[in-house]
């Protein structure tokens, strides 16, 4: 059960190219077709956190009635478009500094549109499912060199492939969309760019997710660390960059090791609230080896703290097609004694219990800590799961992508969920780890020994 994919980063993989040879031939800005107001617009204390690039990368076979000429062209009208309703993609980022917060400069300077071609044939480059390095060279850089007041929010850059295939690489400021949000504006393009209305009117209101006045701080929060009062860096979060050499592996859960899995959690007798979801039993037993396998010196009296994404559009009464960062972070923790010993249904239970946690007033309360404190998400790890948000699925033009992937920047602390190539089973999915050697050792045991 449970088939592994391997890559350490400090060896080389023959069926793996990491070098996609890329030759950018154009860059240039896209401006809204037509004028738009300029603005300021506020950001939601979710969306303050989240100045950082989100870069994902969509594969797509050759079809001779749309050769890259022709997409290149459909796309820089479809995005043309599209900055009139998210006018916000052709502004910028910027600090006010009086009330010390970030806000988009809704100017119309413009989004990126960058064209760039490979020396090789799409088959060449490897497994797409891979998460190769070498994707890096499909997404254009964001401009780290500039001022953030002057950088783009929105870069996408298309590269052809000498079979005919390309590869549109998106780069948006993680501000900008949330993955639910973002799969929207990927739908919007694609239909603009079919000459056809957009899909979704994006809600574009983010006061729709302001704290209250006075915030009101109804519930502990132990998920969300507070940073002291004088001290410029936080302290470690899930969002740090690791130092040192890691090796990453994706393990790949079938659709019968989770239908094990399920069927486990659903015959223990610990198993009373647990809701039995793929995603809560992967969670579980992610949690579980990831627990077990931190650190060099085992400790059960240890607390281990799981943090993953619930959308909270509905529990806050927001409208599906709101475009800002409507995702707060769900956790769950127990003491490593616990996770060793206890059922696999009890920990679903407390994956479960932390979703249900998440209800309306609770995610209010998290707001509403945000306008009191600076902080971040607090937990031993991050689950991020692409696992279901159906990028790959959206139907453009020239047909729906072979492909759609994040361009995975390796941190130990974030354990990702994707799933398989498209045409393969929705229910199966990849687990991408990156740890440190010892650590990778017992984490890849455990993995297989809770699949036993």
């Amino acid at each position: 059960m449970g088939t592994l994919y391997q890559y350490p980063i400090k060896s080389s993989t023959p069926k793996i190219i990491h070098d996609l040879k890329v030759i950018i031939h154009d860059t240039i800005t896209i401006f809204p077709s037509h004028e738009t107001e300029k603005r300021s617009m506020f950001l939601s204390n979710i969306d303050q956190v989240l100045n950082f690039n989100v870069e994902t990368v969509h594969f797509f076979v050759g079809d001779p009635q749309f050769p890259s000429q022709v997409v290149a062209e459909k796309l820089k009208s479809a995005l043309s478009e599209a900055l009139v309703v998210y006018d916000f993609l052709a502004g910028r980022l910027r600090l006010n500094l009086d009330a010390q917060r970030f806000e988009f400069d809704c100017n119309g300077v413009g989004a990126r549109f960058v064209v760039g071609s490979s020396e090789f044939e799409l088959h060449e480059i490897g497994d797409l499912v891979y998460p190769n390095p070498g994707f890096r060279q499909l997404v254009q850089k964001s401009y780290d060199d500039l001022a953030i007041h002057d950088r783009p929010l929105c870069i996408i850059q298309l590269t052809s492939f000498k079979c005919g295939g390309f590869a549109i690489g998106v780069a948006t400021n993680h501000a900008t969309f949330d993955g639910i949000s973002f799969k929207t504006f990927l739908q919007n393009l694609a239909s603009l760019a079919a000459d056809k209305p957009l899909a979704t009117t994006p809600c574009n209101d983010r006061r729709l997710l302001a704290a209250r006045s006075p915030p009101q701080i109804q519930f502990d929060h132990p998920e969300l660390f507070k940073i002291p009062t004088g001290i410029d860096l936080p302290s470690p979060t899930v969002f740090d960059t690791p130092e040192g050499e890691l090796d990453f592996k994706i393990f790949n859960l079938t659709s019968n090791d989770i239908a094990y899995l399920k069927q486990k959690a659903k015959d223990e007798p610990f198993s009373t609230n647990a809701k039995i979801t793929g995603f809560n039993v992967v969670a579980a037993h992610v949690w579980r080896c990831k627990a077990l396998s931190s650190g060099t010196n085992y400790d059960p009296e240890r607390v281990s703290t799981v943090l993953y994404a619930v959308d909270v559009r509905s529990r806050l009464g927001l409208p599906p097609s709101y475009a800002g960062n409507a995702v707060l972070s769900a956790y769950a923790s127990a003491r490593c004694k616990e996770i060793e010993e206890g059922p696999l249904s009890k920990l679903v239970e407390m994956v479960t219990e932390g979703t249900k946690r998440m209800t309306g007033e609770y995610a209010q309360s998290v707001i509403d800590w945000g306008e009191v404190n600076k902080g971040f998400p607090n937990g031993e790890f991050l689950i991020s799961s692409w696992w279901r948000l159906g990028f790959a699925d959206v139907e453009y033009p020239w047909g729906k992508p072979r492909y759609s992937c994040p361009v995975v920047y390796h941190r130990k602390d974030i354990i990702l969920l994707f799933p398989d190539i498209i045409g393969e089973s929705n229910n199966e999915v990849n687990v991408l780890v990156a740890l440190p050697g010892k650590e990778m050792e017992k984490f890849e045991a455990l993995f297989h020994k809770f699949l036993a």
